[in-house]
Parts: structure tokens; sequence; C-alpha cells
């Protein structure tokens, strides 16, 4: 049976879940980590150097410590989306999600039928297909066990926002600043007004529409951060 999803349980208690973004494969900060209670970890599938055999043995980690791993996929390729699955992962966050095609698809390829059409295959993310004698039920457990984000990070995403939104089954949405500055022509300018201001009002219409802004739902630390961060006090304190 599949594990509960902590972030989806989180957003059923009204709180924010808690969680740490890991850009290079280590089980073992999994495990440094546990302790710490976190609610979930967020492999970056996208830019980071994880194979399908890296995602496994991250998702078998976190399962066994009690955390929900969740992932950012290259694309959303229903195929590509499918072999994240297939390894345990709980969690999709699509990339350029600029169009209502985009995020069609994306909620395509993370659910099963009736909402989508993932496919089912008998791998640990289906556990192993470990007499489900209703699979029906199954996959709307499934289904209810998953988080699916769309990240909004190209230009024309302001222009077709409404449509996107209109989309169902997409649990919460977040803006990546560095592809999104330069989407909108300011490239290597995240932090510039302009765009600060264009983030806003995109989270002001995604809220007015009802739907959830990821800040509103989880917080996030860089592992990457966590060490740069020790490390310089370590040397400032001589």
């Amino acid at each position: 049976m599949k594990h509960p999803n902590r972030i989806k349980a989180a957003i059923a208690e009204g709180r924010i879940a808690s969680g740490y973004n890991l850009t290079y494969p280590s089980p073992h900060v999994i495990e440094i980590l546990a302790p710490f209670n976190f609610d979930f970890v967020w492999l970056d599938g996208e830019h980071g150097p994880f194979s399908l055999s890296d995602l496994e043995d991250h998702c078998r980690t976190a399962e066994s410590v009690g955390v929900t791993p969740i992932a950012r996929v290259p694309n959303i390729q229903s195929s590509t989306v499918l072999q994240y699955l297939d390894r345990g992962i709980q969690g999709i966050m699509g990339p350029h999600i600029a169009s209502q095609a985009d995020a069609e698809q994306l909620v395509k390829a993370c659910l099963f039928g009736p909402q989508g059409e993932r496919s089912f295959g008998g791998n640990r993310g289906c556990d192993y297909d470990f007499e489900l004698k209703d699979k029906k039920a199954y996959y709307q457990q499934c289904n209810d066990n998953m988080i699916v984000v769309a990240l909004l990070e190209d230009g024309g995403v302001k222009e077709n926002l409404d449509e996107i939104l209109s989309v169902p089954g997409i649990d919460y949405f977040s803006v990546g600043p560095n592809d999104f500055a330069q989407g909108i022509g300011y490239p290597g300018e995240p932090g510039r007004k302009e765009v600060v201001d264009a983030i806003e009002e995109i989270h002001d219409r995604i809220r007015s529409a009802g739907q959830r802004v990821g800040l509103d739902v989880v917080k996030t630390e860089w592992v990457k951060a966590m060490l740069i961060d020790s490390a310089r006090r370590f040397v400032e304190a001589g």
C-alpha cells in the first residue's frame, strides 16, 4: 500500500509542509536529516545528476524514515514522468508549464484514470503488483497520494494563466524566477523590480482563482545552502 503523502496531509491539516531540496544523489543526507522530521525531500531530476537507480534508492531511503519523496522531472512527457513514478516518487513538479495543453499533459501523466492516463506497471511504484485485488481502488489511492505541481517559468505564462488554472488535478503552482526573468526579457535579473512585480501579479491571480501558490503550501531549504552556510561559519570562526 502507498505511504501517506505528508504534503497532502499538511494541506488537509491547514499547515505548511517542510522539506529540503537535494540537487545531487545522496541517500545519506535523507538519513542524516531524518531526526528533524521534515515532511518531504525534493529531488532535482531536471538539473541534478540523478539516474533511475539513484531515484529508486532515494525513494527507499525516504520511505524508511517516513519522508515523502517528490521530484522535478526534466520534461512532462508521459514516458519520462512514468519512470519517476515507477521508482516510487509521490509528487511531480512539471517544468515549463506555459499553456493549458502543458497543464493537461502534466495531469494526464501523473494520475491514473479517470483523472489521467498514467500507465500501470509491476514496479515498486505500483507495489510490484502484489496481491492488488481491487485495482480500481488502488488507482484512486495512488491518485489521492500524488502531488502534482506546475512550475510556471516562461514569458507566455501571463497570457495563458487563466487557461492553465482551469485545468483540474494540479495541487499548487510555483514560479521559477530565473527562467521566468529570462522569459520576460531580463536574463540573470530575477530580483529586478519588473520581475518581482510580475511574479506577485501571477501569485495574486492564482490565489484569486482559488488555487494554491507553492509559498502557501510548502517551505524548503536547499541542502547545498545548508552546507555552504555551515562551511562559511566554520571558516569565519577561525
